[in-house]
C-alpha cells in the first residue's frame, strides 16, 4: 500500500514567492501572512523605537530590527519566520539575509483576526 508524500516546502519557496507577498515557513508548510494594519503598525514603530532608544541609551550592543526581517531559527532549509520585532545581541548570529538562530528577544503582536496562527503555530516552535 503505497503512502501520499508529504510535501515539504523550503526557504527557496519563500524566496520565490511574488514581490510584496509575505509567509513564514514552519516545518516545511506555508503559512501566508496578511499585511499589518494601521493599530499593528503603530504598535510596532512605538515598540521599536522605545527599544532601539533604550539600547542606544545604554551604549548597548544590541541590534533591534522589524518586520520583515528573516529569522532562520534551525540549520534548516524548511524554518523561515519574520516577528515583528526582533532583538540580537550576537553580532555572529547576523548577515545580509537575517539571524541564523534564536534572537535575545522577538515581539510578536498578536491580531484578534488571525490567533490561530498567533497562539497556535508558535506553541510548535
Amino acid at each position: 500500500m503505497a503512502f501520499a508524500q508529504k510535501i515539504l516546502y523550503t526557504i527557496e519557496d519563500i524566496y520565490a514567492l511574488p514581490e510584496g507577498k509575505r509567509a513564514e515557513l514552519i516545518d516545511g508548510k506555508i503559512y501566508d501572512m496578511a499585511p499589518p494594519n494601521r493599530s499593528h503598525q503603530k504598535i510596532s514603530g512605538c515598540l521599536y523605537a522605545e527599544i532601539y532608544n533604550y539600547i542606544r541609551k545604554k551604549n548597548g550592543k544590541c541590534e533591534v530590527y522589524a518586520a520583515p526581517f528573516a529569522v532562520f531559527l534551525n540549520n534548516d532549509d524548511i524554518n523561515y519566520l519574520e516577528p515583528d520585532i526582533s532583538v540580537i545581541c550576537d553580532p555572529s548570529k547576523l548577515d545580509e539575509k537575517g539571524c541564523n538562530g534564536a534572537p535575545d528577544l522577538i515581539i510578536e503582536i498578536t491580531s484578534p483576526s488571525n490567533p490561530q496562527n498567533d497562539y497556535g503555530i508558535c506553541k510548535l516552535l
